[in-house]
């Protein structure tokens, strides 16, 4: 295969003006369909909350766009700085809630709580912060989860995936770097690692075993040019971690839909009534 066609199979370059326009358009839509005019948002210090801020500030005023910092006692002052500088940029309004105190006794309860599960009780105590705060200031919860980590199901059920609508669910992590980079978003926040900022030195990709920019590659012939597994294997991805991701979009398809619901009658949500969502306006 010559280098040309090989750069064009795993080219995920946007144009970031159209991805721009359409983003803040889509969030300016969807929240003021629904009759209201302002967004939440959990900004922890990274890439995906920092660039879900700008978008957000840019298509509802900086006025109407809470930023929320939530961290935990183990959580790093370079991500509480990085958080502020995003608050700094666009001049949103934000808050600081740390959550150690709500968290701890979950932990206490149960010691033997491996990182995993104490990740998720973080995870959700800062969703059920958010959708307080979202009553409280009046406005729709805006998601931070990019097209990779859902597809991957690197994210938490009714965590950091619990969102009103999310703007970032249709690009790779590659592509948000771009767009991010494109905004103004700090230069510090776009070239550091990317973490959940668990514990000391946790990182998304040491966990994951590989890098976003591997996975993007892959993950972008099998989802968007509908690829077989066996064909990317033929271009080139080592077989190993062509089925490692494979199994990782087919286990975690149960975070990316709504839960089932029994069928009994002829009108069943989520099968039958699928009328959208500005239906009746």
């Amino acid at each position: 295969m010559a280098n040309d066609e090989r750069q064009e199979m795993h080219d995920l370059t946007i144009n970031t003006d159209l991805a721009r326009q359409i983003l803040t358009g889509f969030i300016h839509t969807e929240i003021t369909r629904t009759g209201h005019s302002k967004a939440v948002i959990g900004v922890s210090g990274g890439i995906d909350s920092a660039l879900s801020c700008f978008l957000a500030a840019e298509a509802l005023g900086a006025q109407n766009v809470l930023a929320v910092r939530m961290p935990y006692k183990t959580s790093s002052q370079d991500s509480l700085d990085d958080a502020q500088s995003v608050v700094d940029a666009t001049g949103v309004q934000s808050t600081t809630i740390p959550i150690s105190e709500m968290v701890d006794p979950m932990l206490q309860r149960f010691p033997e709580m491996d990182s995993m599960r104490k990740g998720n009780v973080m995870a959700r105590m800062r969703m059920i912060v958010l959708y307080d705060q979202s009553v409280a200031f009046k406005g729709l919860v805006v998601g931070t989860s990019n097209k990779t980590e859902i597809l991957l199901g690197y994210t938490t059920l009714w965590g950091d995936m619990a969102s009103g609508l999310n703007p970032l669910g249709d690009l790779y992590k590659t592509q948000v770097r771009q767009l991010a980079r494109a905004m103004g978003v700090p230069e510090a926040i776009i070239q550091k690692p990317p973490t959940a900022d668990l514990w000391k030195g946790q990182t998304d990709e040491g966990e994951l075993g590989f890098t976003y920019e591997e996975a993007d590659k892959l993950l972008y012939l099998l989802v968007d040019q509908r690829y077989t597994p066996d064909e990317c294997i033929a271009h080139g991805f080592p077989a190993a971690f062509v089925t490692a991701v494979v199994e990782r979009v087919r286990r975690n398809q149960f975070k990316r839909i709504l839960p089932p619901i029994a069928k009994l009658s002829n009108r069943t949500i989520g099968y039958d009534f699928l009328y959208l969502r500005d239906w009746g306006t």
